[in-house]
């Protein structure tokens, strides 16, 4: 990965408080043309630095009352790609871990109610094969998300 001079972490401080903004409000901000934000960004988004932006959607609005962590245990950890093949086509799960300690992945998932969680369990996740075991942890609130923090220090200014 290249190395993330002062301005670009400055880009991505704006822009991770607000994806929204225009460019030439970034551009003001840094004192630089609207062109350099543009390629900046498409510089960061080339880089993988970037790797999306949107809107993030309240699961609860469309029904979905229940965010649940399941650890997973599989027969061996090297099935992980073809489990998460697998837990690809389950639209509920949104995201998935390769994981140390007492479970081989930690995967996220959303679900209406009880029922559908356990059929998302039973009839889904514990049917791939090589899965031997699962945990469920069931969130009770989101207390806090966020991005990772973007630190501009004097030490950038000198890059």
């Amino acid at each position: 990965m290249e190395k993330i001079d002062f301005l670009d972490k400055k880009i991505l401080s704006i822009l991770s408080k607000n994806a929204r903004i225009p460019f030439k409000d970034v551009a003001a901000e840094c004192n630089v043309s609207r062109a350099a934000i543009h390629q900046r960004v498409q510089h960061l988004i080339d880089a993988e630095v970037i790797t999306g932006s949107g809107f993030d959607v309240n699961p609860k609005s469309l029904g979905y009352s229940t965010c649940t962590y399941v650890g997973i245990t599989l027969e061996k950890g090297s099935m992980y790609k073809e489990v998460v093949e697998r837990l690809q086509h389950i639209p509920e799960v949104v995201e998935c871990h390769f994981t140390t300690g007492p479970y081989t992945m930690l995967v996220k998932l959303y679900a209406k109610d009880n029922e559908q969680l356990m059929e998302l369990l039973n009839g889904k996740l514990q049917g791939i094969p090589g899965v031997v075991a699962t945990e469920t942890l069931i969130s009770l609130e989101q207390s806090l998300k966020r991005e990772i923090p973007i630190v501009l220090d004097d030490e950038d200014k000198k890059l």
